[in-house]
């Protein structure tokens, strides 16, 4: 496998290599970042297919029961006017698109670019990100059965829920082949659904033009103050901002400018949307409409069979920027340590296309859980906007602390903290009237979750508490010595030992023990690799020291958070530079085997480490590693998860707390 080392022209050298900077080949940058027509279409199919469905269940959510009335029709459009621009328009797509990590967004990029900031908002981080994943077990049931549910206008007894258990298994099953194809049709679709909705809601206007009246913010007020179930009705206007975090996460797709102005066009079609149904309504005003949806109730007849199809495809579109957002969520969490490491394919050439088999498994159990336990779309309403609520509040904790970052004046940070906590807790304490109705499902999904997440990140700490280092160049002779005594059996030409410590002059003992004590292993050139994970996504940088020239080689390497960790790939290109420059040579000590100028062999070394004993630890910690342990199970091995080739690793355990014998008393007879 390495024989690829050697380069038969190539000279070699003694030439110390200092601790210079070297970037790797740069990742290609979306030419959708640009603002173009094509990136205004992208981002109609990427970003706004959970926000831009919302109209499918809104309004059927606030009128599922009751007489309608006239004051609460005005009340809830104006809370769904000012709910878009405050939350989405304002806050999302002025406020927080800023927030950028080298064009990424999301709220782990977000929780990147401020953690040095403060350590416990790895808990805010986590909870956004947790809720943000139970979100995507509930977008596709909701959406998609409300888009079938339309076929009940003309069948009434037809049974939906096979159809809609169809479409979405469908959907999780076409995912491991990658979706780019059917991608490049998303962006043109969506701009059908957008055009279509805001048309059907235009020419429903005029059949109540005082329906304009709305944009008055005092209804929302007085709607809110004065209705008798007011915490119902804020939990059911929440629904019409559910998607509005897929704009700050999918910003990488797509680009921010891209985002603000295709927004424009989406604000106006949904707006329209709304005041068409706010139309409809109008005209029912006095009687129930139990079972019926305003958003059918606005299509003509003959178009309903049409606009029902519509509905579907962009019901799967919002769906699917969901499952892949997800696989994005998980791929970053991965990198920051803060989910077990597993499974990321890469189905397409296309930038940012990720499967990760086990979230595609854990999305489709939970979409499937839900709608056994719900059924129909109307029911799925109370548990829908509970944990993406969570997931708002979180942003804006993080955005605080991202405001101060970029030096924004305190008392702006201030007022957008009390304006946005006020507006996100009120919404909290519509959508925790929820819980007892269906809420308590996201809210255990979402609890799940984080359970996971927190114990993974809270046992990589534990762990690491434990973790001695040691001065690196008091080895530095007997390494020496070790590499050149015959007596010792070679370990390999090329040991590689993949190493924690972020300073240069220092190693975890462990290494040293494993060099040293627990086997001697003689190779001619001892490598060190650090991983260290950027705060910035696409970072593809290392550096290069020996510290034993020709025997002992320090690789440094800076990779983003959303770069794949393909260790042994990237070992293998850096080492291929340094044969090429002359700085090391590889060629096998083995006299046959230097006389024809063959590379040596390269094993890694990658150490496990145990914690023997759990009794100083306290309860919650030992809880933490109970937890960790059963995960451990599922999730990849370091080798894997460093993209290392099993056939040329060896894997050794060893303590991390070693007893220590005084504390062991015996009495000599």
């Amino acid at each position: 496998m390495y024989c690829f080392f050697y380069l038969h022209s190539l000279r070699f050298s003694n030439t110390r290599v200092s601790n210079k900077l070297y970037k790797m080949k740069p990742t290609k940058h979306h030419d959708a970042h640009k603002l173009s027509m094509a990136g205004l279409l992208i981002s109609l199919g990427i970003i706004f297919g959970d926000i831009g469905t919302s109209p499918l269940y809104v309004f059927k959510a606030i009128f599922n029961q009751g007489i309608v009335e006239k004051d609460l029709i005005l009340g809830s459009l104006s809370c769904v006017f000012w709910t878009l621009t405050l939350q989405t328009t304002i806050k999302y797509v002025w406020i927080t698109l800023n927030a950028d990590n080298k064009g990424e967004g999301g709220i782990l990029s977000l929780y990147s670019l401020v953690k040095k900031r403060a350590k416990w908002l790895i808990i805010p981080a986590i909870i956004g990100a947790s809720t943000l994943l139970a979100d995507g077990m509930i977008t596709p049931a909701i959406t998609i059965s409300s888009a079938v549910e339309g076929l009940l206008i003309h069948n009434p007894s037809l049974p939906t829920v096979p159809i809609v258990v169809s479409i979405i298994s469908l959907l999780f099953l076409i995912q491991r082949f990658g979706t780019s194809i059917v991608g490049r049709v998303f962006g043109p679709l969506m701009l059908i659904w957008f055009s279509t909705i805001g048309i059907l809601g235009a020419l429903h206007i005029h059949h109540a033009p005082e329906i304009v009246s709305a944009l008055n913010p005092y209804y929302a007020i007085r709607t809110i103050i004065e209705h008798p179930n007011a915490l119902v009705l804020i939990g059911a206007i929440f629904l019409c901002t559910t998607g509005a975090e897929a704009l700050y996460s999918d910003m990488g797709h797509c680009g921010k400018q891209n985002i603000r102005i295709s927004w424009i066009f989406v604000k106006i079609a949904l707006i329209l949307n709304y005041f068409g149904q706010g139309a409809w309504l109008l005209e029912h005003v006095g009687s129930p409409i139990s079972g019926q949806n305003p958003f059918y109730g606005i299509m003509p007849a003959g178009f309903l069979v049409y606009g029902i199809a519509i509905a579907t495809i962009a019901a799967i579109i919002a769906s699917q920027a969901m499952i892949s957002g997800s696989f994005t969520l998980i791929s970053e969490a991965v990198r920051l340590n803060i989910w077990p490491k597993v499974t990321i394919r890469y189905p397409s050439d296309q930038k940012g296309q990720l499967y990760v088999p086990s979230i595609n498994f854990i999305l489709y159990v939970g979409c499937m859980l839900i709608i056994v336990v719900f059924k129909e779309s109307s029911n799925m309403e109370a548990a829908y906007g509970l944990a993406i609520n969570l997931t708002f509040i979180a942003t804006t904790i993080l955005m605080c602390f991202f405001l101060i970052r970029v030096h924004i004046q305190k008392v702006w940070v201030i007022l957008f903290a009390l304006v946005y906590f006020i507006i996100e807790i009120t919404f909290l304490m519509g959508n925790g009237v929820k819980i007892q109705h269906g809420g308590w499902l996201t809210l255990l999904l979402a609890s799940t979750l984080f359970i996971i997440m927190f114990s993974w990140y809270g046992a990589r700490k534990i762990k690491n508490s434990f973790v001695r280092f040691t001065k690196i160049q008091d080895y530095y002779s007997i390494i020496s010595e070790l590499s050149e005594d015959k007596s010792v059996p070679l370990f390999a030409s090329h040991l590689v030992y993949l190493t924690s410590a972020n300073n240069k002059s220092e190693i975890e003992y462990k290494i040293i023990y494993s060099i040293i004590n627990k086997k001697p292993k003689r190779a001619d050139v001892y490598w060190l690799v650090h991983v260290d994970v950027m705060d910035n996504p696409h970072t593809r940088e290392y550096t290069v020291q020996q510290l034993i020239p020709q025997k002992l080689v320090r690789i440094d390497f800076r990779l983003g958070f959303r770069e794949e960790q393909r260790i042994s790939l990237l070992f293998r290109k850096v080492v291929e530079d340094m044969v090429a420059n002359g700085e090391i040579d590889i060629t096998s000590n083995y006299d046959t085997l230097k006389k024809h100028h063959i590379a040596g062999d390269f094993n890694f070394v990658v150490l496990e480490k145990i914690i023997s004993k759990t009794h100083d630890l306290r309860w919650y910690q030992k809880i933490i590693l109970e937890i960790y342990k059963f995960l451990k199970r599922f999730s990849l091995s370091e080798e894997k998860g460093f993209g290392l080739d099993s056939s040329f690793v060896t894997v050794e355990r060893v303590p991390l707390n070693i007893p220590n014998t005084k504390e062991v008393k015996l009495h000599r007879i």
